[in-house]
């Protein structure tokens, strides 16, 4: 952490000052579309390469210095807290992940443990150092976890009748974690607490090893009314933003239903991750000009071709008018069928129509 330097572009604009270029940086940065990280999987799992560090922070290194992005994120999972804290998880090869031992019933709730500390994930910690040594001093490192709401669909929903714990679907409405909240709101209150806290600990931690910026993923907020929102999700998303670290940039992103931005605003978030469902000039009116934003290019788009990339791209830049705070992301992760061509050719999009 102390050779870092605070100077480039997205650590300027996360604090919403001037830059000279608009940065980018892409969830999923190290994923299933680079042959090096596949080429990495095929010796290992998923949840073996998160637990051995200096191959985690390989592949990101990796795909930071392939694609020639403005900040890298650890190589993780948002599910690992959930062991520590008493569930199981496990990671097939398709389908998405799976959690054992979930929240069957409201008195489940007692036997989930708050996070002593964040040495209970010391190999996350141990992958921020090791990523964090091998970056370029001035591309910062972010940190990231789940936030209490979409953990909660996990360890709930998963005790469905199928245990179909699916968050690859477009169908979920996460019916039992929405009838969970209202029909048993003092264990919901607990439950919602336990994550926060617990988190809070864990980013902390990851601060303490080197992240110079933390992501928040509510993943499946957008499965809320706003109502909903306000009264069962938005009371701890802002409480763990609260626990965290002052002066650690915070990014909320939580997509699917551009209709809670102005709630999500109020999280005491620094920055807003929005996805591709609402023009970004339109999402920047909602949130107001105190936040900086990140976005908000469909990941489909990556699956067409460099003239298609370049414009949309273009189209994105010009909608913010370059103003101080914006960041280029994609609305969600690079997808796992994207050529890595495409990748590289909006990363070069963004640096050429981004200069300020």
């Amino acid at each position: 952490m102390s050779n870092f330097i605070d100077s480039g572009s997205m650590m300027r604009s996360v604090r919403l000052q001037s830059s000279d270029s608009v940065p980018v940086w892409l969830m999923r940065q190290a994923g299933r579309y680079m042959q090096e990280y596949r080429d990495v999987r095929s010796k290992v799992t998923f949840l073996e390469l998160c637990k051995t560090p200096p191959l985690a922070a390989e592949v990101m290194l990796t795909a930071v210095k392939k694609l020639g992005v403005d900040a890298a994120i650890i190589f993780s999972d948002i599910l690992l807290i959930l062991e520590p804290m008493g569930f199981g998880i496990h990671f097939p090869d398709s389908g998405g992940p799976r959690v054992t031992r979930p929240i069957c019933q409201q008195a489940d709730v007692k036997n989930v443990i708050e996070l002593e500390s964040a040495n209970q994930l010391d190999y996350v910690m141990d992958t921020v150092r090791y990523t964090r040594e091998g970056l370029d001093k001035q591309i910062p490192l972010i940190g990231f976890a789940g936030a209490p709401f979409t953990l909660a669909t996990y360890v709930i929903d998963a005790a469905g009748e199928n245990n179909a714990n699916k968050p690859n679907s477009n169908n979920r409405n996460f019916n039992r974690v929405k009838s969970f909240m209202h029909l048993y709101p003092n264990e919901w209150d607990e439950l919602m607490r336990k994550f926060a806290i617990s988190t809070a600990k864990y980013l902390n931690g990851q601060i303490n090893a080197g992240v110079q910026i933390i992501q928040i993923f509510d993943s499946w907020a957008g499965c809320l009314s706003v109502d909903d929102y306000i009264n069962f999700v938005q009371p701890y998303s802002r409480l763990l933003i609260d626990l965290i670290q002052k002066g650690i940039p915070i990014i909320h992103f939580a997509p699917g239903n551009p209709i809670l931005l102005p709630e999500i605003a109020k999280t005491n978030c620094n920055v807003i991750g929005v996805d591709w469902r609402i023009p970004i000039d339109k999402a920047w009116e909602i949130i107001g000009k105190n936040h900086a934003i990140q976005g908000n290019l469909d990941p489909a788009i990556l699956l067409t071709d460099r003239e298609t990339i370049r414009k949309m791209t273009q189209k994105i830049i010009r909608l913010t008018e370059r103003k101080n705070g914006f960041i280029f992301n994609l609305g969600h992760g690079v997808l796992p069928q994207t050529p890595i061509e495409n990748v590289i050719a909006l990363v070069d999009a963004v640096h050429e129509f981004g200069q300020k």
